[in-house]
């Protein structure tokens, strides 16, 4: 039987596979993906591909759909069901695979679902995304067979996993926040076994998100979990997005810490057991954060945004530790390298057991600076990366200090500002911190006039913020 199949071109991203479910994605897509994707695995010599899906509602008429392709192209497929983003990595490098594909819309509105992708152990994204829809499209497939399925359910294995690296010394009140993510049963069986008391909120793995939308990067988000920690007289909260690949967390005082500050803490405690260790972080963190990475005795690497990309580049550079300001945090110090919410929240309430102060005090000890949050401007498809570009070349011209791994970020005496295109939709994003209030006005403007001197009118209203 003839295939091919044509992908909506907005379905097929930097890192993944995403769409609306029932306009643009759909059991269709599904199946293409396996017959693509297994295809990919079969000519790579590989014959095993393990499947996960997260707790929408679609999710399991794809994961179906997903596996049938697959199967078509011969491959035998492991079925590990329903359970967080990291746990399907787990199973890629525990169990005996040649690929893997997590069925989930990660932290997007509850309509949208998608595919991530693993092949040989490492990240499938980019021009390999382009390549599978391109051979979709195309009909470029191995002849069709039958393969065959097996469920296993490894969650008692992974909890157990996650369990070994505990290394507190006291025991913590802890409130979680699984925002009916994909981690609810695992985490219930984390939480039974990790010392310490454990209060779980909105632990039911529900698609429709009653309690709130899963994103722990969105303040708004949080406000559940900080009125649980008062009331609890908690010494943290952990919050989860809807595939538990990324984390949040708030103090014993409620005080939200973002990324790059919680990266600083599990930093500091790597960096005693790899001294001089390179620890990446993406373009988007603050200054503070490769500063004290430096302090301790690290070697801090700017680097791109995206999973994908820090991944390859924490391979290369054998660093044993990366973070995005988004959450996504990699351990490669005793795991496996990649973004895992549950791991990283069992490392990180470790090093709070261990250290003799509270959170809120290792968060009001740090250097305080004054930033924006990220801030989107849309910005058509075709003009985005034109933009920073431009930017660029104007900036240079006047000599500016300008780094541009990944976009532009620019260094003045007041602090800095950062401008990049997305790599997942038609916007571009940015962010300046500056040490004082004078200093973060002028930064502002100075992006302001570079983003008008290309045509766009920023509005920067209600953009500051102190951490």
């Amino acid at each position: 039987m003839s295939f091919s199949h044509d992908f909506p071109a907005s379905s097929l991203r930097e890192y993944d596979i995403r769409g609306i479910v029932g306009k643009t994605l759909g059991e269709a897509d599904a199946f293409a993906i396996g017959r693509v994707f297994g295809t990919l695995v079969a000519e790579a010599g590989g014959k095993t591909v393990a499947v996960g899906r997260d707790g929408r509602l679609s999710s399991p008429a794809l994961s179906e759909a997903l596996i049938k392709g697959l199967t078509a192209s011969g491959m035998d497929v492991l079925d590990v069901g329903q359970g967080p983003t990291p746990m399907l990595y787990f199973a890629s490098f525990t169990e005996p695979t040649d690929g893997a594909v997590m069925v989930t819309g990660s932290h997007n509105p509850s309509n949208y679902n998608g595919f991530k992708m693993m092949l040989k152990n490492k990240p499938f994204f980019g021009t390999q995304i382009q390549d599978l829809g391109a051979r979709a499209a195309a009909g470029k497939v191995v002849p069709e067979s039958t393969g065959s399925v097996v469920q296993k359910d490894i969650s008692d294995a992974y909890v157990a996993r996650l369990l070994k690296d505990w290394d507190g010394i006291r025991t913590l009140k802890v409130v979680w926040d699984n925002g009916n993510g994909a981690a609810g049963d695992v985490l219930t069986k984390l939480v039974a076994k990790l010392p310490g008391k454990h209060v779980v909120l909105n632990g039911k793995v529900d698609g429709n998100f009653p309690a709130h939308h899963p994103d722990p990067t969105v303040p708004k988000n949080l406000e559940q979990l900080i009125k649980a920690v008062k009331a609890e007289g908690a010494d943290v909260g952990v919050a989860f997005d809807g595939d538990a690949d990324r984390i949040g967390l708030v103090d014993n005082e409620g005080h939200i810490l973002f990324g790059d500050q919680f990266l600083i803490l599990m930093a500091q405690d790597v960096l005693k057991a790899h001294p001089g260790a390179t620890i990446i972080a993406d373009v988007k963190a603050s200054q503070v954060l490769f500063d004290e990475i430096a302090k301790a005795g690290g070697t801090p690497l700017m680097w791109k945004t995206g999973h994908s990309l820090i991944k390859s580049k924490m391979a290369e550079t054998k660093a044993p530790l990366a973070g995005e300001m988004s959450g996504h945090i990699f351990y490669n110090d005793k795991w496996y390298g990649f973004d895992d919410a549950l791991y990283a929240a069992v490392r990180v309430l470790g090093v709070i057991a261990r250290q003799k102060g509270t959170l809120d005090e290792f968060r009001a000890a740090l250097p305080q600076v004054l930033n924006t949050p990220e801030l989107r401007f849309d910005c058509p498809e075709e003009r985005k990366f034109t933009v920073v570009s431009e930017v660029a070349e104007r900036l240079r011209e006047n000599g500016a200090k300008v780094s541009d791994t990944d976009g532009v970020r620019v260094n003045t005496e007041d602090g800095w500002w950062l401008l990049r295109a997305s790599n997942t939709q038609a916007v571009l994003v940015a962010r300046a911190e500056g040490s004082t209030p004078a200093g973060l006005v002028r930064l502002k403007a100075a992006l302001a006039a570079q983003l008008a001197a290309s045509g766009l009118a920023p509005d920067f209203s209600a953009s500051s913020a102190g951490h």
